[in-house]
């Protein structure tokens, strides 16, 4: 199996807010039938769908909590996180961690999108982001 993530599907509860709150982000996206919603995001796809089909698609029970991860966007700049989450607040996100220093020398913040699905800003000085918008990690010194 190659070492990447090709795809990620969030389920939410309504797909048309959803989308409208990635919108307001400035992201761009299509859906090929009002039922699912398709963002390129670098190298990877990132699309919105229903909750509940999304569980019964993958075969599992969906509980409705948290799922254990975090999506995450790095930036180029440290006052591109500030920017960003005045971006989430304006779209109706919630901020969840205000933006600051952290514990592991960089700087970030954390909001959640309408649905709860948690989400960190980062700028840090462990990868560069390429001209293309790829984020690479640095080789440890």
């Amino acid at each position: 199996m190659d070492q990447r993530v090709s795809f990620i599907t969030l389920g939410v509860e309504n797909v048309e807010r959803a989308n409208r709150f990635y919108e307001a982000l400035g992201w761009k996206g299509s859906t090929p039938d009002g039922d699912v919603y398709f963002f390129q995001a670098g190298g990877i796809v990132f699309s919105l769908w229903n909750r509940a089909k999304l569980a019964e698609d993958s075969g599992i029970s969906d509980s409705g909590g948290s799922s254990g991860f975090t999506l995450a966007l790095n930036t180029r700049k440290q006052n591109e996180v500030d920017e960003i989450a005045g971006e989430v607040r304006a779209a109706g996100g919630t901020i969840t961690r205000e933006p600051g220093e952290t514990f592991w020398g960089g700087y970030s913040c954390a909001f959640t999108d309408p649905d709860g699905h948690p989400w960190e800003v980062a700028f840090g000085s462990h990868y560069e982001i390429t001209d293309d918008g790829q984020t690479k990690l640095k080789s440890p010194e």
